[in-house]
């Protein structure tokens, strides 16, 4: 892909040669993506779940809440919080969560972890997105989920002034053949949570909060209904659609994304994110020096130094 910089409507590109700099405040090229919490309607339900069809492990559970890790992990990937009787997502969607991806470390693992599907008689939807292979499954209560595995950045490519996405049929036999025949024994030690995508009501909104007053840049696709947006060159770190349009927000009383964690590396980037957000007249939550802001659709996004 190009490194060089690019323009569009007048902005000038990041370094990656296909995202777009906000115009004041850019939250850090490092940044990461840290727990997702889940509103279910029945704990040990969701639990058996990730544990039995994803390999994730209890590193806490508590009345009605748990928080699910990697194996021979320390920090939470997923916290359920059990609200009995929850309503499960339907079909359409609400505004609100539409998946939180869990990123895999190598090819390998993902082919593992197909060829576990099986068996376990789970469907899953599949794509080659050309940056990366996924899988996306559903939980009980309809939550989305997507696992997935990066190729090489090296391998990105450009589409004339936008990176090359697609969705792609996934070749499924090459990709268990990369498992090399290996058991799938639960989500790699080094699995994070990749990116996370929510149906919102209007991308022009979705842009003035993400883009304008939290600081992520936008990522240049020619994907309709849909944003993109990223730090530090990377194909999403957040993406958004109004592929739900017309659909409520998720309610107190749904199966829901209660909140998503961006990591920043220091406390001085959480204070100046939330400037920014503030200046932008977002209200801004001070918790133990974490910071907590709702979007435009009640979605809360917490932001956390590492």
């Amino acid at each position: 892909m190009s490194g060089k910089p690019m323009t569009t409507g007048g902005e000038a590109t990041g370094p990656s040669g296909f995202t777009v700099s906000p115009p004041g405040f850019r939250l850090p090229a490092d940044l990461r993506l840290g727990t997702v919490r889940l509103q279910v309607a029945d704990l040990d339900r969701s639990v058996d779940y990730y544990q039995r069809v994803l390999g994730l492990g209890v590193l806490e559970s508590t009345g009605d809440q748990a928080a699910l890790v990697a194996q021979q992990g320390e920090t939470p990937l997923i916290e359920l919080n059990q609200l009995r009787g929850a309503t499960p997502v339907p079909r359409r969607g609400r505004l609100g969560l539409y998946h939180f991806a869990l990123l895999l470390p190598d090819r390998a693992s993902l082919g593992r972890f197909l060829a576990h599907l099986g068996p376990l008689g789970e469907y899953a939807g599949m794509s080659d997105h050309l940056v990366s292979e996924a899988l996306y499954l559903t939980d009980p209560d309809g939550l989305g989920i997507e696992v997935y595995a990066d190729r090489p950045r090296a391998s990105w490519r450009m589409r004339g002034r936008a990176l090359a996405m697609a969705t792609d049929p996934l070749d499924v036999d090459d990709l268990v053949r990369a498992g090399e025949e290996r058991p799938w024994t639960g989500l790699p030690t080094s699995t994070r949570m990749g990116h996370v995508h929510l149906h919102v009501g209007d991308l022009g909104s979705a842009s003035t909060f993400y883009h304008t007053a939290l600081g992520l840049d936008r990522v240049v696709l020619d994907f309709p209904g849909a944003l993109f947006m990223s730090a530090g060159g990377y194909h999403h770190h957040l993406g958004t659609n109004i592929w739900a349009a017309g659909a409520p927000p998720a309610a107190p009383g749904d199966a829901r994304l209660l909140e998503w964690t961006l990591q920043l590396p220091a406390p001085a980037d959480v204070a100046a994110a939330a400037r920014s957000l503030r200046g932008s007249g977002y209200e801004v939550r001070k918790e133990s020096g974490e910071a907590v802001v709702a979007d435009p659709w009640g979605i809360n996004l917490r932001l956390v130094a590492r």
